[in-house]
């Protein structure tokens, strides 16, 4: 995403500084930045297909426009491999038609393109923008890939309430109120929401609760909330409290403490020892915001400051958010990325993915020089609507903020390369207690959840050299009528039988995925099943439906009374078996058994509370919430509504008669 890259090693020649060299990724965490490690050693970049690449791109090369644009490089297929920006497409794709003196990296982008796309702008500034977008929607596999796409949440004090509220929100910034933020987690915000609470005492509670209060909550009594709800403060004092809290996310907590020290002062001196108390608590839940906090900043209101560290090969980048003179928490990214390019050019790809979705601060300071810094940092103004800066500070306040976040990162990328390597040395170890004969990349744990056959779900979590991958973890409704209800072995066999059909026909190009450049494999060396020999039984009766071949298959039962440790092991051609009470394996096959039964339940119960809030109502073909919201306004409950007349369902403003008929014939033509 550089108008002008400096020259790579591997690439001389007049126009090397034409070439794009971002192609690097990001990922929520380090499992998934090790297990999609770009493959340089394919065939794909063969001299042969190379060349055939540079002809296709040649021939596109009269028709590229000589203008800042967008360009995509997109496969046989039509899957889009590659979209970059230029300030010029013509001479960016000139780069490209040379083809000799490309690394092994660009080699096999050229290799794969078979039609290319271009989209002209009226700036290179549009362009990075259009290319941000691009990048997000259609996720091109050579491209910076942020899969981390959840929204920051952020503090918000509603503005559309006569008693506003103070809540948590993530998401679009379409209500009307004060938005403060971002936080880097949740846990960040309900710590200070929590603090907050006790500091200015404003409700928390839905308006909808708020407008059926007769008395006042729990809240109020353990002194979290003033009561607004029942008139135990006035509006007006109540306004006063939401100004203070306004102030102190604002930036002005210094005047918001001293004001409530005074105060505290004058109600010690009225002898209003209970009102001084009550003062004191507050201003010592404000301490505790700021005392939480860490490193503060005493120059910098507004910053988001961004550190990027590499160590064997992997990147690691930090991000702190100071708002307010406030540090509001951390978050550590781990981008894909190859390991030829630099931490300046890792971080230049990484910056205009973060804010695609972001609203950036007014300053923006870095570890590394980045080469799109006044590109980006148009792009971002133009975006949030008021001037960025982007700097790469080299001494002061600026720069302590810097190396602070620059040493998180460290820290954070070692623990995780230490994570990794242990995870690699329990898969060993568990390939050698189970007699797997080959090594284990990719473990697959397989278990079901239900209530007496009610809502039932299978789960399936992943497990590679990297650690659990979220990413890769599934669920599967139980929706066979041949099943009966709480047949766990029926279950099972769904399960495996619709995961291993899918799985065959990708691995026979029928719907596959494209063969890009991840290196974590599809297919499972092991799968494990949480449960005995039954479950053991059906799972090999499905792998022999199918063919199954090359993936081993064991299965766990819980040991007596279902002690931890004492679990029975059953493997095809052995009898049932125990692992030693201390052998790390055994550990290591508890923990996958736990997060699937974790991860499955986890799913069943979400399942079940939706069919809980599910209304008879839903079922009615042609009744919307409008119409649901005025028929439940007029009767009350939908067992009041399935009683009704037809004649009274008519009377319901809103409802005509046809619509009245079908809502009386569903409850009342049932055989």
């Amino acid at each position: 995403m550089r108008s002008k890259p400096t020259a790579p090693p591997d690439q001389p020649g007049p126009d090397a500084d034409l070439l794009d060299e971002d192609i690097a990724g990001e990922d929520e965490d380090l499992g998934e930045a090790l297990a999609l490690e770009l493959d340089l050693t394919s065939e794909e970049a063969s001299p042969g297909a190379v060349q055939k690449g540079t002809a296709v791109i040649r021939a596109h090369l009269r028709d590229a426009p000589k203008g800042p644009g967008v360009y995509r490089m997109l496969s046989e297929s039509g899957e889009v491999l590659y979209v970059g920006k230029a300030r010029s497409i013509r001479k960016r794709i000139a780069s490209y038609a040379r083809g000799v003196g490309h690394s092994n990296r660009i080699a096999r982008m050229i290799s794969l393109t078979s039609s290319m796309l271009f989209v002209s702008t009226g700036t290179e500034t549009e362009a990075l923008l259009l290319e941000a977008n691009y990048i997000k929607q259609m996720k091109p596999r050579f491209n910076v890939l942020l899969r981390d796409d959840k929204s920051f949440p952020y503090i918000l004090l509603t503005g559309d309430h006569d008693a506003p509220q103070l809540t948590k929100h993530r998401g679009a910034r379409n209500r009307k109120g004060d938005f403060f933020g971002p936080f880097a987690s949740v846990w960040a915000v309900n710590r200070t929401l929590n603090a907050l609470q006790r500091a200015f005492l404003l409700r928390s509670c839905t308006d909808s609760y708020y407008e059926n209060r007769t008395r006042p909550c729990l809240l109020w009594q353990i002194k979290r909330c003033s009561g607004p709800c029942t008139g135990e403060v006035s509006k007006e004092d109540y306004g006063l409290l939401v100004e203070e809290a306004r102030d102190f996310l604002s930036g002005k907590s210094r005047a918001v403490r001293d004001r409530l020290a005074h105060d505290m002062g004058e109600a010690a001196e009225a002898l209003e020892f209970e009102r001084a108390a009550r003062l004191r608590d507050r201003i010592a839940a404000l301490s505790a915001i700021q005392g939480q906090q860490g490193i503060n900043p005493r120059n910098t209101e507004e910053a988001d400051v961004f550190a990027i560290t590499d160590q064997a090969g992997q990147f690691a980048i930090e991000v702190f958010f100071f708002r307010t003179f406030q540090n509001w928490g951390n978050r550590t990214y781990y981008p894909r990325a190859d390991r030829s390019l630099s931490p300046g050019e890792v971080l230049d790809a990484f910056l205009a993915q973060f804010y695609a979705d972001k609203p950036a601060p007014r300053l923006v300071l870095l570890s590394h020089e980045i080469e799109n810094r006044e590109v980006l940092a148009e792009a971002l103004s133009i975006r949030v609507g008021h001037k960025v800066e982007i700097a790469t500070p080299q001494r002061g306040e600026k720069k302590e903020l810097v190396d602070h976040a620059a040493q998180n990162g460290r820290e954070a990328l070692a623990r995780k390369l230490a994570d990794a390597a242990s995870q690699e040395k329990l898969l060993i170890a568990l390939g050698e207690s189970l007699g797997v004969p080959r090594t284990i990349r990719r473990v697959e744990v397989y278990d079901n959840s239900h209530i007496m056959g009610t809502n039932a779900v299978g789960g399936m979590v992943v497990a590679g050299p990297a650690g659990f991958m979220k990413s890769h973890y599934r669920t599967f409704n139980i929706k066979s009528d041949d099943i009966t209800p709480g047949d766990d072995f029926g279950m099972m066999r769904e399960v495996l039988r619709r995961r291993f059909s899918r799985l065959l026909k990708e691995e026979q190009g029928e719907g596959a995925a494209p063969a890009d450049v991840e290196t974590f494999p599809s297919r499972p060396d092991l799968v494990v099943i949480d449960g005995g020999r039954g479950q053991f039984e059906a799972a090999r009766q499905i792998f022999a439906e199918l063919g199954v071949e090359g993936v081993s298959l064991i299965s766990i039962a819980k040991g007596v009374d279902r002690d931890a440790g004492r679990e029975t092991f059953f493997v095809e051609g052995r009898e049932p078996f125990r692992l030693p009470p201390r052998d790390p394996a055994l550990y290591f096959v508890q923990r996958l058994r736990d997060e699937a039964h974790r991860f499955a339940i986890g799913t069943h119960r979400a399942r079940r509370k939706k069919d809980f809030t599910k209304s008879p109502l839903d079922d009615i073909a042609g009744i919307g919430p409008t119409r649901k919201r005025a028929l439940l306004n007029a009767f009350g409950t939908a067992k009041a509504i399935s009683r009704a007349g037809l004649g009274d369902l008519e009377k319901v403003p809103g409802i005509n008669a046809a619509t009245a008929k079908l809502v009386y014939d569903h409850f009342n033509d049932r055989s």
